[in-house]
C-alpha cells in the first residue's frame, strides 16, 4: 500500500522528519521575510532588521544563525574595526528563497478569496452560536 505524502513527513514516536524541520524553518514568520530580504541584496544586521520590519533583535538572531546552519545564509563577519557582518544567500538559500518568494505571491493575489472565505466562514459559525 502507497504512503500519503502527509505521511511521510511525519516520523511517528521518532519526532520530526528531517524536511519538516526544514520546512518550518524557511517558511517561519521571520524565515520567509529574511529570506525574501536577502534574495534583493546582502545586508548587515542593523539594515536588515530595518528591511524585515518588527523583528526583535533576539529572534532574528535566532532566524538568521538557524537559517546558516541550514545552509541557506552565509554569514561574512570580516575582521575589521569597528566589526562587520553581511548576510547573504548561499546557492541553497537562493533556491529556496525563490520557493518562497513564489508561495508569498500567490498569497498576495488570493488574499481577497481568502479573505471572502473567513467572512463566510465566521457567518456561519456566527449564525449556528445564535440559534
Amino acid at each position: 500500500m502507497a504512503v500519503s505524502k502527509a505521511r511521510q513527513w511525519t516520523a511517528g514516536d521518532a519526532g520530526m522528519c528531517p524536511q519538516r524541520i526544514v520546512l518550518e524553518h524557511v517558511t517561519s514568520r521571520w524565515g520567509v521575510l529574511v529570506l525574501m530580504a536577502l534574495e534583493e541584496r546582502s545586508f548587515r544586521f542593523s539594515e536588515l532588521r530595518r528591511e524585515v520590519g518588527g523583528v526583535s533583535e533576539k529572534m532574528l538572531a535566532q532566524t538568521l544563525q538557524t537559517l546558516e546552519r541550514d545552509g541557506f545564509v552565509h554569514r561574512d563577519a570580516q575582521p575589521v574595526i569597528p566589526p562587520r557582518v553581511d548576510y547573504s544567500l548561499t546557492a541553497l538559500g537562493r533556491e529556496g528563497a525563490a520557493q518562497v518568494r513564489s508561495l508569498a505571491e500567490w498569497t498576495e493575489r488570493r488574499l481577497a478569496e481568502v479573505a471572502a472565505a473567513r467572512e463566510r466562514y465566521d457567518g456561519v459559525r456566527a449564525a449556528a452560536s445564535s440559534t
